[in-house]
């Protein structure tokens, strides 16, 4: 036998004295890492398996299990750390790139952390969301430079450029069908549809289920055009053609072949267990000029109904990026920062590819006011949002609405136990297995991703009622609302934002 020079990451302790032998762990864990012995009567558990998920702790009857770090480690190294030894391992065993999903755990700087909102006190009276007015809705979209009138004095509306209209300005971001589950999906479209939101498909296309939530949907356009037809356009509210996103800047998309199910496959309109690859550039993209004439293609395809929207890593020269799409006619423009989630990414690339979100999005807000094209576009950003306060800072430096996903993943129970490439999710997220999709139950999910919702928008309007602002495009691009700890000049420049206590 080959020695396996690496360690299990995880421990799996059971109290003797609580264990009653119910099996329901063995049952639970689609890793097999609990097994019955039949010769003692008792359980036994392969730790090597182990991703520490968090489902057979959830479900066990009389709280016999815990999960731990494992505290053996290699020698101590302050250069070579477990993490970088133990990749080499696997690399030198198999041959093959390191994947991995979820986003970027690394320990660079949370912006957001750093970053504080004010409140007014005397002066600027404060305002309470549950006595007075408090307006979460806005519109994305271009905005026109005048309003045109029919001679009665109404406005035009046919004259308006097509709009998003959001109820509160979170969104769900893309999530293919393939990548996750079925009713992974029909719980994003259904609290969309009741939240008066929306939820990207992805570049998995649209199960023929889901076109009933079409006025809530935002259909995706990828490098790999998978599902991708006439009827797939025309359902969607919006069309997103996503050029990057910032779990992998720069290179395209990959779902195994053992999650192309019959379903997948109809929906995608690939062969059944193959890998769907789709390439690092569009084939038909390579510069303004080219992105310009795909994103009239659509808006003649859909009869300039549907707003286009174009999604972006961060990456350095975003600012000089999004300008150029602002030129291009798109309508919004999505980024999405190296803290984006992925089912499946290069770790390499995961890990230390793309910029932080806020300073991308400081970047490009102020690049698109100096040229006197920021109402050309909305801007929707992505990566690394983790709570109402995170949305309300966005909103300040200039965003108009935010993507969420693994918010709404770790809502509907996701463990972030980063293992959604391997296709056994035991909680039936990312994964195409039956067996495993079936322990999401999409009546429940949606009612706990409106609950998150729900509950971010009061804290929302309670932070920007104690701003003493009373809507959302009011808040937009406010940046004397906010405040920087710990930042050097260089930070506070980009952000365009002034040290507390000034």
């Amino acid at each position: 036998m080959a020695i396996n020079y690496n360690i299990p990451e995880y421990d799996v302790l059971r109290d003797p004295q609580r264990c009653i032998a119910c099996r329901v762990c063995e049952r639970q864990c689609a890793n097999e890492v609990h097994s019955f012995d039949p010769d003692s009567g008792t359980m036994k558990s392969d730790e090597s398996k182990c991703v520490n998920c968090h489902r057979c702790v959830a479900l066990c009857p009389t709280h016999a299990l815990k999960i731990v770090k494992n505290p053996d480690t290699f020698r101590l190294n302050a250069y070579w750390g477990q993490n970088d030894i133990s990749e080499i391992y696997r690399q030198a065993e198999t041959g093959g790139m390191l994947l991995s999903s979820m986003g970027n755990p690394k320990p660079y700087p949370i912006y957001w952390d750093k970053i504080l909102i004010n409140a007014s006190q005397v002066t600027n009276p404060s305002i309470d969301p549950l006595r007075e007015p408090m307006e979460t809705r806005t519109f994305l979209g271009k905005k026109p430079g005048a309003i045109e009138r029919n001679p009665d004095g109404s406005i035009k509306t046919d004259s308006l450029p097509p709009q998003l209209k959001l109820e509160v300005p979170i969104l769900f971001s893309a999530m293919s069908y393939g990548s996750i589950s079925y009713n992974a999906h029909q719980s994003l479209a259904r609290a969309a549809q009741e939240l008066g939101t929306y939820y990207n498909t992805g570049e998995g296309g649209l199960h023929e289920d889901f076109y009933k939530y079409g006025p809530n949907t935002i259909v995706q356009v990828a490098s790999g055009r998978f599902g991708v037809h006439h009827d797939y356009l025309e359902a969607g509210a919006a069309i997103e053609i996503k050029i990057g996103q910032g779990a992998k800047p720069g290179i395209g998309g990959h779902l195994t072949g053992a999650k192309i199910t019959d379903a997948v496959s109809r929906t995608r309109m690939i062969p059944k267990g193959t890998d769907a690859i789709s390439p690092a550039p569009h084939h038909d993209i390579y510069s303004i000029e080219d992105l310009r004439q795909l994103v009239y293609s659509l808006k003649e395809a859909t009869e300039y109904k549907k707003p286009i929207i174009v999604k972006i890593a961060a990456v350095h020269n975003v600012a000089a990026i999004a300008s150029g799409i602002a030129r291009s006619g798109a309508d919004i423009i999505a980024i999405d920062g190296f803290r984006g989630g992925t089912g499946a990414a290069p770790t390499r690339i995961r890990d230390n590819v793309g910029i932080p979100i806020e300073l991308a999005l400081a970047a490009v807000d102020e690049r698109l006011r100096q040229e006197q094209i920021r109402s050309n576009v909305s801007l929707i950003v992505a990566g690394g949002i983790r709570n109402s306060a995170d949305v309300v800072k966005a909103i300040a430096l200039g965003a108009d609405a935010v993507y969420i996903a693994t918010p709404a993943l770790i809502a509907l129970g996701c463990h972030l136990c980063r293992t959604c490439q391997i296709g056994k999710c035991n909680w039936g997220i990312a994964t195409q297995r039956p067996d495993l999709v079936k322990r999401l139950n999409p009546d429940i999910g949606y009612k706990r991703l409106m609950n998150l919702v729900s509950a971010w928008q009061h804290e929302i309007m309670e932070m920007m009622g104690g701003m003493g602002i009373n809507s959302i495009e009011a808040m937009r691009g406010n940046r004397l609302m906010l405040r920087g700890v710990g930042l050097n000049e260089k930070e506070l420049e980009i952000l365009g934002i002034k040290h507390a206590g000034e």
